[in-house]
């Protein structure tokens, strides 16, 4: 009986397909997305970095925040970083609000209510990662 449990173990661990990796370039992901999400303003562009990959169960994507755009606010069903690569930016989370700028990291927590802001002359340019609820197929 347990010889069985185990080949049966072992076959279902062996036909789950096995990805070493995804190489994704930022110019075949690419997105204008206008306005940007959760009721934002302005214009945006977005880079679906790790839709490419498959079986993932976290997102990784840089966004550009154009003069002026915003990703509105939001209650998170999970943690959330934004991490400012050039630009400024406003993040605001549950009332309290910073002005963050390149090489700056935000951890916004599950259940907060957060947004963005792009402030000043030059496009805001972020990376934003966050889990999945569940492995992707």
């Amino acid at each position: 009986m347990l010889a069985l449990a185990l080949a049966a173990l072992i076959q279902t661990s062996a036909s789950a397909p096995v990805h070493p990796m995804v190489v994704v370039r930022e110019a075949d992901v690419r997105v204008e997305q206008n306005p940007p999400p959760h009721a934002g303003v302005g214009n945006s562009t977005a880079f679906r970095l790790s839709d490419a990959a498959p079986q993932r169960n976290f997102e990784f994507r840089k966004r550009i925040l154009h003069p002026g755009a915003s990703i509105g606010l939001h209650v998170l069903s999970h943690d959330e970083v934004y991490y400012v690569v050039s630009g400024r930016g406003e993040v605001a989370s549950d009332g309290r609000t910073e002005v963050i700028g390149p090489e700056t990291a935000a951890y916004l927590y599950e259940g907060a209510d957060v947004g963005i802001k792009q402030v000043g002359d030059e496009p805001l340019v972020l990376i934003i990662a966050y889990p999945l609820g569940r492995r992707l197929p």
